[in-house]
């Protein structure tokens, strides 16, 4: 079983699907063969970005293993899972080891605003019925269920919680996450317009949305601010956030589509009920990114730092 570090960049991955709505396993490897060549760590499946609630169990293990055969050996492949009963969890996360993932994102429970008995219940049924290492997404914001330190003290007793996305929009919580438990938890942000700030926090990573189409600027911020070469991240960081604002929106998918388009390593197809931007908010997000690649900042040599 390969060892999962949940440090460094690891992309929540968009799904690409043909304009008939199949999925379009040729594109979606494109975009994942510039990401490991920009220097990412590895790569959620399946998560938010990848249109979680419109693809199907066995496309997410097609996505997967096609990742697994084609670059599992030089990254971490986890599958994003977010289920709203435990045995379907379970059910997916055992097929999912069965084809070789490294590692899952595990969600509360979805469709149903649970108590925290019952998530803590779910998180450490769903643990205890696999080897695989486990990140909880923690995202008060979008889904409504928090992840408090207090529930975070429980799940410490379980040996493959390792990690959680840090996406509650409060940049504090990565300290006092460090503060209750050291390095028990690895901290990876989730959310692009707070990277900068939480890695100089202590997070260990960043699961990132725009390096979908901006891998190289993406990796190379993580590296530089690990490297404590500080201005030379933030000077790309600047350049970079009304750009990575594009994450923070009901649109995020399609938003980063576009930019996939305009950068050249995706399409914009979207399932229903999801629909492409048009109109004067496509006119509004094209014009950031034409601004972004016009002023785009020579990169230093990161992946040798």
């Amino acid at each position: 079983m390969r060892q999962v570090e949940w440090n460094g960049v690891y992309p929540a991955v968009t799904t690409k699907f043909k304009a008939n709505g199949e999925l379009d396993i040729p594109t979606f490897l494109k975009n994942i063969e510039f990401q490991v060549k920009a220097g990412i760590d590895g790569v959620v499946i399946g998560g938010s970005l990848g249109e979680s609630s419109t693809i199907t169990h066995d496309e997410r293990l097609e996505l997967a293993k096609a990742v697994l055969e084609s670059v599992g050996a030089k990254i971490d492949v986890i599958l994003n899972v977010a289920e709203g009963a435990t045995h379907n969890a379970i059910e997916l996360i055992q097929r999912a080891s069965e084809i070789g993932v490294h590692g899952i994102m595990l969600l509360p429970p979805m469709m149903y605003k649970p108590t925290d008995e019952e998530v803590l219940e779910y998180f450490i049924s769903i643990a205890q019925s696999t080897q695989l290492p486990i990140m909880i997404y923690n995202n008060p914001v979008d889904y409504k269920i928090e992840v408090t330190i207090e529930m975070f003290g429980q799940l410490k007793e379980i040996e493959n919680i390792n990690a959680v996305k840090e996406s509650t929009r409060d940049i504090s919580n990565v300290t006092r996450m460090k503060n209750h438990f050291g390095d028990r938890f690895k901290i990876l942000c989730g959310v692009d317009t707070l990277a900068m700030e939480e890695l100089l926090m202590g997070a260990d990573g960043w699961v990132a949305g725009l390096v979908d189409a901006f891998p190289a600027e993406t990796v190379a911020v993580y590296r530089l601010v690990k490297a404590g070469r500080i201005d030379e991240a933030l000077k790309i960081y600047r350049w970079f956030l009304p750009i990575l604002e594009l994450d923070i929106s009901p649109q995020l998918v399609q938003n980063i589509k576009l930019a996939e388009v305009i950068t050249g390593i995706g399409t914009e197809h979207v399932r229903a009920p999801r629909q492409a931007l048009k109109g004067d908010e496509r006119l509004r997000v094209l014009a950031i990114l034409e601004k972004g690649l016009a002023t785009r900042p020579q990169l230093p040599d990161y992946l040798n730092i």
